[in-house]
This record gives structure tokens, sequence and C-alpha cells, in this order.
């Protein structure tokens, strides 16, 4: 069965990941080192590697792998990035962004999926990662700034307080849906000299992260 998901993973990057534009081969190497089967309930594990979210329950999802990679592709990750990972779920994007990045603070408000995200990590020998309990859109501002932020799923709007975490040269991706709620496009908000400008990347549909509501009147 290890081989069986081992090819699975494989024919996820060369079908799935590598035609759409992301050629990064640390993130590449990154997708092939994840075991992406272990971050999903048993009952899922035959279509961990699928081109789609995974729903885990109570409306929570693995985002699409494909989303995920080319999110990062466009992000450029460093050895040297500090980052904040918001939604991490079961710990999945925590995974692949420690392969890439020098630390990660992720942030996940349901305990349990807190302390599987965490197992996960130490069964993996991870030691540069950590998810921590908190509210999705409040990040943590404790270990900020950070240089690189992915909110790891679909938002109706960007926080203040997660763009004021962002280091001078930082940059957040996302998945921005507009203000009907229809359209989604994968975005990249990029600092310099105290100012955020906000790029679009490529257009993307995943589902909503709680808390990331626009409010009535709520303009950005």
């Amino acid at each position: 069965m290890m081989s069986d998901y081992a090819a699975a993973r494989h024919n996820m990057i060369e079908n799935q990941i590598r035609p759409n534009r992301v050629s990064d081969p640390r993130i590449l190497d990154a997708f092939e080192q994840v075991p992406r089967e272990r971050f999903v309930p048993h009952a899922l594990k035959g279509i961990a590697y699928a081109d789609e979210d995974l729903h885990l329950g109570d409306g929570r999802y693995l985002i699409e792998p494909m989303i995920l990679a080319r999110l990062l592709q466009d992000a450029q990750p460093d050895a040297t990035d500090i980052a904040l990972d918001i939604g991490c779920c079961t710990g999945y994007t925590t995974a692949i962004l420690s392969r890439l990045v020098s630390t990660v603070v992720a942030v996940e408000q349901d305990q349990t999926m807190v302390d599987v995200g965490n197992q996960h990590l130490a069964e993996l020998e991870i030691d540069n990662a950590a998810v921590i309990k908190g509210q999705l859109p409040d990040g943590y501002p404790r270990q900020q700034p950070y240089s690189l932020i992915l909110i790891a799923g679909g938002v109706e709007y960007v926080p203040q307080v997660l763009l004021d975490q962002l280091s001078d040269t930082g940059r957040l991706l996302t998945v921005l849906y507009d203000k009907d709620g229809w359209i989604g496009r994968a975005v990249s908000f990029e600092k310099a000299g105290g100012r955020t400008a906000r790029r679009i990347v490529f257009d993307a549909g995943t589902p909503l992260l709680p808390g990331f509501a626009k409010e009535p009147g709520f303009v950005f």
C-alpha cells in the first residue's frame, strides 16, 4: 500500500502540479516527500491524491494540491523565510512549508486539528514547525513579522491585522473571492516601504475558511 501511495504522489506531481506552471524543484520535492494520505481520515486515504479539495468535516477542507503548489510557486519561498500558515487543518500545508522555509508557525482554531496536526509533524520528524490554537483571522502576532503568510483556503477579504504581520518585502498568498462570492482568484499581497499592493496571480476556486466573510458595507 505504501508503494501505491508513493506512485499516486508521483502521479500527482507529474499530472497535476508540474503541468500547471510549477517548476521550482524545491517545491516539487516537498510535495514528493510529504505523504498527503497521512493528513486525511482513513475513509479518504484512497483519494488523497485526487485533484480536488478534500472535506475533513465541519466545513473544513484540505486545499487542492495544484492550487497550493501554484500559490507557493508564486511566493518563491526561501530557506530564510519565517512563515505563517493560516488554516492549516491537519498540518499538510505546514509540512510542505517546513521543507521550504526556516520556520513555520501554523494557526488553527479547532483543537482537535491542532492536536492532530502537531502529531503529524512529530511523526514526520519536522522540528521547525508547530501548530498553535487561535482564531484564523487574527494570525499570530506574537511571532511577527513574517516574510511569508499563506492563508490555506478561500477568503472574502484579508484582515488588516494579518497584513500588519508581514515584514517589509513580505508577501501574503490566498484565494480571494469577489464581492458576490462567485469568482475566486489567487492573489499575492506584497509589502514594500510600509505599503501593501495586491496582484492577481491566477483564477482559482477553493472553499471559504471560517472567519473571512465580509461584513455588510465592508470595503477593502
